[in-house]
This record gives C-alpha cells, sequence and structure tokens, in this order.
C-alpha cells in the first residue's frame, strides 16, 4: 500500500481553492456578474433565477461546498417563482377574457336607452319622459322642477308625500301653461322639504341614449357615451337598460 503524504495533498487542495476563486473573480465575481448578466434593467425572473443558482453552483468554495439545506430550499424558491408566474398568466388571460366579454356586451348598447343617476336630459318633448326620484325617509312632498338649457322654469311636478324609495314620474313635454316645449337638453331638480322648511335636494333618474362605448385603458371600466352632448357614465352606473 502506497503512503500519501498528506502535507501535498493539503497544498494542493489550496491550490484548487485558489484556482476558483481566481476563475470566479474573472467572472466577474460570480454571482454578480450572472446576475447582471441574466437581469440587466428588468426584474428577476425564473430564467434569471436558475441561470444564478447555475452559476452558485459553479463558483461554490470547494472546501465549503453548498450546504444541502440551503440548495434544497433554493429550489424550493424556484418552485414557489415558477408556481407564481404560472399564476400570474392564469390571471392576465381571465382579465383580457373579462375585458372582451365587458366590451361586447357594452357594444350591445349602442343605440338602446338606459337609466342612469343623474339631473339632465335630452328630451323629445313629442313623447313623454318617464323619470324617478330617490327618496331616502317618508317625507310630507317632493317636487320635480324642470328648466331648460337657459336655466328658465318650465315645468314644476308636484308629487306629494311619498315613502322611502323610489318615486316615479311623468313629464309630458308641456309647460305649466300646457304648451307643448322644443325637444333640447332639460335639468330635472327634485328636492323636499324638512318640518322646518328647509329645501332639501334628491337625486334623479332618467333616461339616456347610448351613442358610443369607449373602451377602459389600463384596467379602467368602460364608458358609454351619451346622446345630446349629455356626457359619459361608467358601464357600472347603469339602472335600468331599456329598447
Amino acid at each position: 500500500m502506497a503512503i500519501v503524504d498528506t502535507s501535498s495533498n493539503n497544498t494542493a487542495i489550496q491550490d484548487l481553492f485558489n484556482s476558483k476563486v481566481k476563475d470566479a473573480t474573472a467572472n466577474n465575481n460570480g454571482l454578480a456578474g450572472a446576475a447582471k448578466a441574466a437581469t440587466g434593467n428588468q426584474s428577476l425572473g425564473k430564467d434569471a433565477f436558475l441561470q444564478l443558482l447555475v452559476t452558485q453552483l459553479k463558483n461554490q468554495n470547494p472546501l465549503s461546498p453548498q450546504d444541502n439545506g440551503a440548495f434544497v430550499a433554493q429550489l424550493a424558491q424556484f418552485s414557489s417563482l415558477e408556481g407564481i408566474n404560472t399564476l400570474n398568466d392564469s390571471v392576465n388571460n381571465i382579465s383580457t377574457n373579462f375585458s372582451s366579454s365587458q366590451a361586447l356586451q357594452a357594444s350591445s348598447l349602442v343605440g338602446r336607452s338606459v337609466i342612469t343617476q343623474t339631473d339632465k336630459a335630452m328630451v323629445d318633448t313629442s313623447k313623454s319622459l318617464n323619470g324617478s326620484v330617490a327618496v331616502t325617509s317618508a317625507v310630507g312632498n317632493v317636487t320635480v322642477k324642470v328648466t331648460d338649457k337657459d336655466g328658465k322654469l318650465v315645468k314644476t311636478i308636484d308629487l306629494g308625500a311619498q315613502s322611502a324609495g323610489k318615486a316615479d314620474f311623468i313629464w309630458d313635454g308641456k309647460n305649466d301653461a300646457g304648451e307643448t316645449v322644443a325637444a333640447g337638453t332639460y335639468t330635472f331638480n327634485a328636492s323636499t322639504k324638512t318640518d322646518k322648511g328647509d329645501s332639501v335636494a334628491l337625486r334623479t333618474s332618467l333616461p339616456a341614449t347610448v351613442t358610443s362605448v369607449t373602451l377602459g385603458q389600463n384596467g379602467g371600466e368602460m364608458m358609454l357615451n351619451l346622446a345630446g352632448g349629455m356626457g359619459s357614465i361608467k358601464l357600472s352606473q347603469i339602472q335600468i337598460i331599456g329598447t
């Protein structure tokens, strides 16, 4: 049996270690170089993470190799990262499909009448306009005052005493003198009075015709553009869809 000089073995191991350290330095300090090459200016992804892990193994200290527990922990992190990326892709696909479905639903509303919470409406006075007032609690009297685009009072609709809920009203397109007024944009101001005689404004819901749809940007909600310069409303603000 040959006798081995252990002192020379120690020297060989130390030389091997020094060689590995030199190689790691030449490789732009090992992991730091790999991180820069793999990620650049982007966030760390699964491919870059795997590249860093391989580089770490290649440049580990031969006298103190990677601990098994730490290596398993890094593999678990890589598995978690893979799962998160897969989940993110799935959520993005669901979001895209939902947006497409919402766009199809919204486009079907073009040309149709919808009811939304507003105080203005484009009125064809040859027809009756149906609206409603949101009454928060039982009141003794509710009135709706109709004014034209110049702010001139055209009609006062007396709804009388109302309980809490929705109070419907109809305007036949005529003024207080019984004359049919011109078609156009009108404002409907609903109010009631307290026991002390103070006036309290109430919210009204009126019909409008959808002319086009604006798709939401960056995850924003779709907007419905209304006829007669009535502006836009969110899809979620629709209360009733008519014909």
